[in-house]
């Protein structure tokens, strides 16, 4: 599932390839994956024109130069591409915005969405969303004031969206590894020293996470070089029995709350 970094990609991604364009067509092929009609859809979209995209954790949202806004969320196994005359995927589009050289298909909607809404809407959707951690209001001294009453584990607590938005698995365990901390230990265990190299190994793992385009390999376009460029950086996920970059020792994976984890059980305490 896209996490923040693969979210802010394709956010800066498609700020430039579709913002203050025009949408002159709209494809619905599952109606599901909208909160309208397809009428009612398609009646506000078409003539439209996306003036801005924006993220919040794990969402995107495109406003509209109407006021009203499409929230997506990708979930599990969604996917977006923008195809040109000459350029298209083989895939089931459940959604496509047809703009004059292009268009921006929405592929594996099943669990995930693309729904119009207006802006109190779009700030109801969201509102019980966690801080966002590269926003500068996401200080050391709020995070500590975040952790104070946590007795969780640290990858039980890391992917709650109440915690913090946009932390899923794969950067779960990334964190945990880069601040040396195993992911099963739980928040009442860490003393300062412990929290305060969370708090960076957060910023620091985020922010080299989206300057290489995320983790996931699923270019947005034909000549993207961008996305996915994170895969060959991390260090523990999905890293099964490999040798630690650090220590040496085998990547090893457990579950924890039914989730996949890896960790370096050497030289993560």
């Amino acid at each position: 599932m896209p996490e923040l970094p693969e979210m802010e990609t394709y956010k800066n991604l498609l700020q430039l390839k579709i913002a203050g364009h025009t949408i002159q067509a709209v494809e619905v092929n599952r109606e599901k994956s909208i909160n309208t009609s397809i009428s009612d859809f398609t009646k506000e979209l078409v003539g439209n024109k996306i003036t801005q995209i924006d993220r919040r954790g794990k969402h995107l949202i495109f406003d509209l130069a109407s006021g009203n806004k499409l929230l997506l969320h990708l979930m599990l196994g969604g996917l977006m591409y923008i195809e040109t005359e000459n350029d298209t995927i083989s895939r089931t589009k459940q959604v496509i915005l047809n703009f004059a050289s292009h268009r921006l298909c929405f592929v594996g909607l099943r669990l995930g969405y693309l729904h119009l809404l207006t802006p109190n809407q779009v700030e109801k959707e969201l509102e019980d969303l966690g801080p966002e951690p590269l926003q500068p209001t996401f200080s050391l001294k709020a995070f500590e004031k975040l952790v104070e009453d946590k007795r969780g584990r640290l990858k039980t607590t890391l992917v709650d969206q109440h915690f913090i938005a946009g932390i899923g698995n794969c950067y779960s365990d990334e964190i945990c590894f880069a601040a040396e901390l195993l992911p099963t230990r739980t928040f009442d265990t860490l003393n300062t020293k412990q929290i305060e190299k969370l708090y960076y190994s957060i910023l620091t793992v985020f922010q080299e996470a989206i300057q290489f385009g995320g983790y996931i390999e699923k270019p947005l376009f034909k000549e993207d070089r961008l996305t996915g460029g994170y895969d060959d950086k991390c260090k523990v996920y999905d890293r099964e029995g490999e040798t630690c970059v650090r220590c040496g020792s085998v990547i090893q994976k457990e579950e924890v709350s039914s989730r996949k984890t890896f960790f370096c059980a050497n030289c993560q305490i």
